[in-house]
């Protein structure tokens, strides 16, 4: 995107949203919005025409839903989009599956006083723009699956109970941000049931959060929620950090736990990864895995190398499967990461290295 400006169309049915979003960012300097669409019919026209950059796109509209298009789009002519969604129950499961579809990220519709509310979100549009322009999309090939656990089905995953309750020796700690949805699936959906304990920082808000955890859940063989304070950690559970909220490894006794706290952003974010990573440092050391996802800027960095120089293996995800390689890339610029991996190997090195560690002990 070096020397031109970022070409933007805007989808939606509300003519105000167009109006607004179109404003808002035609006032960054590096963003210029090329068109605006009513409708997916019509903006099939647009993209042929305008060839954007970027799309930003509503769920809910006439003709076809933003879903189905976004599936043909991603499947015939991949283009990094980002998703302007309610924050309903409803507008979360949505989202979840848009992202499971390709899009890259999302902003949550203000529900009340519209100009205002995305005035206010006005930085955190442009910067989700701005890192869509630069992110890797790929074209869909097999959406079945999320399909499946999208739509309340049963999950085919049989689990498999691995017998007495104990404390797990070892734990992984991963952190992500933008395309971190679809990498965390990959990565959860191929553990095993006895896997160790996963605790997990998305940047997300607090309803996406919840349904995430249950949307993860329904495809693997570990069981995901929504950590949840002084919950004590165990084999072949997942934790994630709930939206608005850091999650922190503690001790009770002999035994793991969660610490969830609402206290102020760390590196910007809560839940943040440096406040995961830094406390996994401190409470396992050498017993932990550390592993950083796609995501723009540098949360986690500095957690992640604190976890190095405690001993314990650390993992980034390699640029060539990254979504957007800015976490990464920053744990890797300070030294963070002892290896960098493509997303479909990182749950077997996990399992390598956990495997290795149990016979020491």
């Amino acid at each position: 995107m070096t020397g031109r400006r970022i070409k933007v169309l805007v989808i939606d049915d509300s003519a105000l949203m167009r109006s607004l979003l179109t404003e808002l960012l035609n006032a960054a300097p590096h963003i210029e919005v090329v068109g605006a669409a009513s409708d997916p019919l019509i903006a099939r026209g647009m993209i042929k025409a305008l060839n954007p950059d970027v799309l930003t796109l509503d769920i809910e509209m006439p003709n076809m839903d933003g879903l189905a298009f976004l599936e043909r789009l991603m499947t015939l002519r991949p283009t990094p989009v980002v998703m302007v969604s309610s924050l309903t129950e409803a507008g979360a499961d949505a989202t979840m599956r848009a992202l499971e579809l390709g899009a890259v990220d999302f902003v949550a519709k203000p529900k009340i006083g519209l100009r205002e509310g995305l005035s206010a979100l006005r930085e955190e549009l442009v910067a989700k723009i701005t890192a869509a322009a630069g992110a890797k999309v790929h074209a869909l090939v097999s959406p079945a699956p999320v399909a499946a656990a999208a739509s309340g089905a049963s999950s085919p995953i049989k689990r498999v109970e691995t017998g007495r309750i104990r404390s797990t020796e070892m734990l992984v700690a991963i952190g992500a941000s933008t395309g971190g949805v679809e990498a965390l699936r990959v990565v959860i959906a191929a553990l095993p049931a006895d896997a160790p304990a996963v605790l997990i920082a998305q940047h997300m808000p607090a309803r996406f959060t919840t349904t995430f955890a249950a949307r993860l859940d329904g495809l693997s063989a570990v069981r995901v929620a929504e950590a949840t304070h002084g919950a004590r950690l165990l084999p072949g559970h997942v934790y994630l950090a709930p939206g608005g909220f850091h999650l922190r490894l503690g001790r009770s006794g002999a035994n793991y736990v969660c610490q969830i706290g609402d206290d102020p952003p760390v590196s910007g974010h809560r839940p943040s990864v440096d406040a995961l990573f830094l406390s996994v440092a401190e409470c396992a050391g050498k017993s932990a895995i550390g592993v950083i996802l796609a995501g723009m800027g540098r949360d986690g960095a500095d957690g992640l190398l604190r976890m190095r120089e405690e001993g314990a293996h650390t993992i980034g995800e390699h640029e060539s499967t990254a979504m957007i390689y800015g976490m990464p890339k920053a744990a890797a610029q300070i030294g963070a990461t002892m290896e960098e991996l493509p997303i479909d190997k990182i749950a077997p090195q996990i399992l390598a290295l956990s495997n290795t560690q149990r016979l020491r002990i």
